[in-house]
């Protein structure tokens, strides 16, 4: 599903112009985005939790060479789904 399918479906479900919609969603989209950069947890009750978290420095290895290569360390996004999401899907 894309965000244009999502936008699609809410402006079906709500009678809303596809226009406003789109905003909302962007925005919503852009404020979640905001705050992770912020390094503030995102936590939407009943779907679940966007979160930072930094993976450590260590070593790899060059599939072509073998040779150990050092991977410096780096944030990743991180989402763990809420309990009614998790009920929803089983």
């Amino acid at each position: 599903m894309t965000k244009k399918d999502i936008v699609l479906k809410i402006t079906d479900i709500t009678g809303i112009k596809q226009v406003d919609v789109k905003k909302i969603v962007q925005k919503t989209f852009d404020v979640i985005v905001e705050s992770l950069v912020r390094n503030e947890k995102v936590e939407l009750r009943n779907f679940g939790v966007f979160k930072i978290k930094e993976r450590r420095a260590r070593f790899g290895r060059n599939p072509r060479t073998g040779q150990s290569v050092p991977v410096p360390p780096r944030k990743v996004v991180v989402f763990k789904p809420g309990l009614e999401m998790k009920h929803q899907i089983k």
